[in-house]
């Protein structure tokens, strides 16, 4: 069971699905070769993936290009099903950062053969996540600075208003394919500059208001 803790309360939640949207920025999309969705496209990761601040996430064996991506994380504190888009912030607990470890040179294989993309994005301590801020802590969601080093280099950089659907949307989109349970954590997407990790790197990914998280890589 993995909790998560909304800092400045006494509340923890426990981590339901996490539901993660692909290519919801578009030099992402672009430095991948991927075109953009007009509409929010889901995957998840289980709640087994999660590390924490200052934990180690550990490449598995069968790859050998596992790759950064920065997220603004949303927890869910009040469940819903067909949300409405005006609607949708009043069912937020708080924001975090979240860090999407991916298997690179796994899912263009795995999508040739038609297979999901569960080993390349699920593996354990491939969703190291931090605390969350409460939402009523944060002036703007889609106004927000992200970023992130590896061994202080700045590997990405960007702003949540760069984002092709807002949170809002998000929400409402998931929220028409899943139940949304308070607890469940949702993975915005991740701008342009990922890449790959080795062991013995240090990450850090930092978003403005929300503070800095940090890993290191076996």
């Amino acid at each position: 069971m993995h909790r998560v803790l909304l800092l400045g309360t006494e509340k923890t939640y426990r981590v339901g699905k996490i539901l993660c949207v692909t290519r919801n920025y578009r030099a992402h999309a672009a430095e991948l070769n991927n075109e953009s969705s007009a509409q929010p496209v889901f995957f998840l990761k289980p709640a087994s993936s999660i590390i924490g601040q200052g934990e180690t996430a550990v490449i598995p064996s069968v790859s050998h290009n596992c790759q950064h991506e920065i997220e603004l994380a949303v927890l869910i504190g009040k469940g819903g099903k067909d949300i409405a888009p005006e609607s949708a912030l009043n069912h937020i607990a708080g924001y975090g950062i979240a860090i999407d470890l991916t298997l690179r040179d796994l899912p263009g294989d795995l999508k040739t053969k038609g297979l999901p993309w569960s080993m390349a994005k699920g593996f354990d301590t491939s969703c190291p996540l931090s605390d969350f801020i409460p939402a009523s802590q944060i002036t703007d969601p889609q106004a927000l600075e992200l970023s992130l080093y590896v061994n202080d280099e700045l590997r990405q950089q960007g702003n949540s208003a760069e984002m092709i659907h807002s949170i809002p949307k998000l929400i409402c989109a998931a929220s028409a394919i899943f139940s949304l349970e308070e607890g469940d954590i949702l993975l915005t997407g991740t701008p342009a500059g990922v890449g790959p990790l080795v062991s013995g790197d240090q990450v850090k990914a930092q978003i403005s208001q929300l503070g800095s998280l940090i890993i290191g890589i076996r």
